[in-house]
């Protein structure tokens, strides 16, 4: 996922927040509308969140050094954990306090047009930064439906912002009719009920969000297309006779780390061997570009060996070994 279509997103979604967080407090100033309230505090912690979100890819282009030698990629999982923490805490909770305040102490809803009209504005605002995402987006996930591409992107950007502008405009919507339901019953309870909503929405939103970012922070592998042609990258029939064992790793969104362990004709010279890794490294490059990082450990195949299965203990995440 690009890092320039990501940005362009996130841009839009900023400026769209940030001009609807304004016109909700008015409204909230001149309606005394609990879901105005928690429908600003949510538009301005989306502000912070993309603000979050453009700080994090700044910081992941940053070289890297002898304490940090693979970079700083990770720094967008990093700042994208945080979107969801911000999403659930000030957006989610304080959404569902104020609802459940604005249901214990229910008052009227004065001067109504400007809840009904700010939220008219802000859903006409939503839906184009949703537009953007969506145009984005659709960009690279292919045949892949919705929920795949936010389980399966390695950036997280769009994700995040798909996630945020969807749950923004259902949020919307909910405040409309918590707002629509007081004004014709005469009772401020639904405006309490709407804002209560509002915050559950938001709190699920940011747990899938949260989950799905604590993946990617733990290091998740190439997908499975990158395997497929790394693996037929490596293999050259030759000197390079076949993959023993892989693994791969994001290092960031547009970084990939590839460790190998290559099977070659046990009577090659130490010379034909280096020459082999070189092509093969450059083979693998030329096929998946964001393949940075590559390590690839020469070995006899042997049938013996395999047939026994791969080594637990030499396994990340495999047992621990005994010491006595």
């Amino acid at each position: 996922m690009s890092a320039s279509g990501g940005t362009k997103a996130i841009v839009a979604a900023l400026g769209a927040n940030l001009a609807i967080a304004v016109s909700k407090f008015v409204a909230f100033a001149f309606s005394g509308s609990s879901s105005m309230l928690a429908e600003g505090v949510h538009s301005l912690a989306d502000s912070g969140n993309q603000a979050l979100l453009l700080i994090g890819g700044k910081k992941a282009q940053r070289e890297a050094t002898p304490q940090h030698p693979f970079g700083y990629g990770r720094e967008r999982y990093i700042y994208a954990f945080l979107v969801s923490i911000v999403l659930f805490s000030v957006g989610g909770m304080f959404a569902v306090y104020e609802g459940y305040e604005k249901i214990k102490h229910p008052h009227d809803i004065e001067h109504w047009y400007w809840p009904v009209g700010v939220l008219v504005f802000a859903i006409i605002a939503e839906g184009f930064s949703f537009r953007t995402a969506i145009k984005e987006s659709n960009a690279l996930r292919g045949t892949h439906s919705w929920s795949q591409f936010i389980r399966r992107a390695k950036a997280p950007e769009l994700p995040v912002v798909l996630l945020e502008d969807f749950g923004a405009l259902i949020g919307l919507v909910l405040a409309l009719g918590g707002v629509g339901l007081a004004l014709l019953t005469g009772d401020g309870i639904w405006d309490g009920i709407g804002t209560v909503c509002i915050g559950v929405l938001l709190i699920l939103i940011a747990l899938v969000l949260a989950a799905e970012t604590k993946s990617l922070l733990l290091g998740e592998a190439a997908g499975t297309d990158e395997v497929k042609k790394i693996e037929d990258a490596i293999v050259d029939g030759d000197t390079v006779t076949g993959i023993i064992h892989m693994r791969t790793l994001h290092l960031g969104p547009e970084e990939l780390l590839i460790a190998a362990k290559i099977a070659v004709q046990h009577d090659d010279t130490a010379a034909e061997v280096a020459s082999a890794i070189d092509a093969a490294e450059f083979r693998i490059r030329a096929a998946v570009p964001i393949a940075r990082v590559i390590y690839l450990e020469p070995d006899i195949y042997s049938e013996a060996k395999a047939a026994k299965g791969p080594d637990p203990e030499a396994t990340p995440g495999g047992p621990a070994q005994s010491h006595t």
